[in-house]
């Protein structure tokens, strides 16, 4: 009899990030961090690094929900994290394959732009992902210009504003991420509680993967059975520390986040 506890496993379906910061990357690291085993359905290809995005070639729709069909049938799949979508028929592949996960939490994090400024979400694909992919959704964790194109909303909408009006497109729960907010407050909103999520300030730290890391964690605190909120606490904590620790010495552009602490373990290593 194996008496060994089952690790639980959580499926990224996102793009791949060559340089290794965001996307797939930067999920399946923070998977690791967090003690769940990490699957993936990649959506697409990007060929960037620290600077910028030079090319993206999608993924075709039925490659997709066969990559989830794949885990799913043999691994199972305790929660889904949904990054990179880029398209109108992608979001369909993903909503079709969201049919084959049971009854995983499921955790979007709609990502519209890079961290260079590379559009990664086409308007077809913005409305698909309002309409037909929010409703399925346990927690969004939109940025502030993310809620505010998902919205509609100007620039005068506070953070509440935006997290009512995100969780009235179907999701279950709300995370507006506050990177972009005066505070750098997180606001949890299930259309009951409405909890603000205070964390520490990295004036100096590294973002690249920082909105990728968040949803991963969040998406693998609940496969281990957190609520929404617990979850969105424990991923403002680990998102927070990954940017501090981040590698800023790695490219000429925006460092990638740490979940993992190399730099201090690198110094303990050569000290």
């Amino acid at each position: 009899m194996n008496d060994r506890p089952r690790i639980p496993a959580v499926l990224s379906i996102a793009g791949s990030d060559s340089g290794g910061g965001a996307g797939i990357q930067a999920d399946l690291k923070a998977f690791a961090r967090c003690g769940v085993h990490g699957m993936t359905a990649i959506t697409a290809i990007t060929a960037q690094n620290t600077v910028g995005v030079e090319a993206v070639e999608a993924i075709s729709p039925e490659t997709i929900v066969a990559q989830v069909r794949a885990v799913a049938a043999d691994i199972g799949v305790d929660a889904v994290k949904i990054g990179m979508l880029g398209t109108a028929a992608t979001v369909d592949a993903v909503v079709e394959a969201l049919g084959l996960v049971g009854e995983a939490p499921v955790v979007v994090d709609p990502v519209m732009v890079s961290e260079s400024g590379a559009v990664l979400l086409d308007e077809g694909a913005r409305a698909a992902l309002a309409e037909r992919l929010l409703p399925l959704t346990t927690v969004v964790t939109p940025n502030i210009p993310e809620a505010r194109v998902l919205t509609g909303l100007g620039e005068e909408a506070s953070q509440e504003q935006l997290a009512r009006a995100v969780l009235a497109l179907g999701p279950q729960a709300v995370v507006v991420t506050g990177g972009h907010s005066l505070g750098l407050v997180d606001l949890f909103f299930d259309g009951e509680t409405l909890v603000e999520i205070p964390g520490p300030h990295h004036p100096d730290g590294a973002a690249h993967g920082s909105g990728c890391t968040h949803s991963s964690v969040l998406a693998a605190a609940m496969a281990h059975g957190a609520t929404p909120l617990k979850a969105a606490e424990a991923a403002r904590r680990v998102a927070s520390e990954a940017v501090g620790a981040g590698l800023r010495e790695i490219g000429a552009g925006p460092g990638p986040v740490d979940v993992f602490g190399l730099t201090k373990r690198a110094e303990e290593d050569a000290g």
